[in-house]
């Protein structure tokens, strides 16, 4: 008796393991750590034009060449650690999103004067993930009213290369949507997920 076929959202691609692990174990899984955040915001900002698959292949360089997203790291940047980043065949050579990313840890540590970024990006939705019920790609936004405020919002406070299609891509992976076709087999277990979460709740216990 052979064992029933596990139904996944039809990403091209999935079948590389390191996507189909991506998709089972981390996408939509909601959660408010701002490390983890800050480096989805940054790596959905170099996946602009490219493919996601191709930035998970370069994930880990990606965390080694920039200190492992610690924005007190990365905004001690300066020319020649630019210079190392675009000599490195390892990650995205894209001096423009280099050099947001270190405008980026900026503008992260300028906002944790006031709030953190998990609290700053949840109080868009009250806390609370939304939870689609998609049932073909068709359905699903590039952007919504929600990512467009936020997008407006991180600009405003000297974030870059977060436009509403980014942001919305960055909160369908962190779980503040829920766009998992409602046939794939992770649909139920990350809403179940998202009606449990409150993003208060666990930054206290985090």
């Amino acid at each position: 008796m052979t064992a029933p076929e596990i139904v996944r959202c039809r990403w091209a691609g999935i079948t590389e393991p390191i996507y189909e692990r991506y998709h089972d174990e981390e996408w939509g899984v909601p959660h408010a750590n701002d490390r983890a955040m800050f480096e989805k915001l940054v790596l959905e900002g170099f996946q602009a034009g490219l493919s996601w698959l191709t930035i998970l292949k370069k994930r880990e360089n990606f965390r080694r060449a920039f200190h492992g997203f610690d924005p007190e790291r990365i905004v001690r940047y300066g020319a020649k650690d630019i210079a190392r980043l675009m000599a490195d065949p390892g990650i995205v050579r894209n001096r423009l999103k280099v050099e947001a990313t270190i405008d980026n840890a900026r503008a992260v540590l300028k906002l944790a004067r006031r709030t953190r970024l998990s609290t700053f990006l949840w109080a868009f939705l009250d806390g609370r993930p939304q939870v689609n019920s998609h049932r073909t790609f068709k359905t699903v936004p590039a952007e919504t009213p929600t990512s467009k405020a936020i997008s407006k919002a991180l600009k405003a406070e000297g974030f870059r290369f977060v436009g509403p299609t980014t942001v919305y891509a960055f909160m369908q992976s962190t779980g503040m949507v829920n766009d998992h076709m409602v046939t794939c087999h992770r649909y139920e277990a990350c809403a179940e997920l998202q009606r449990r979460f409150k993003a208060h709740a666990e930054r206290a216990s985090g």
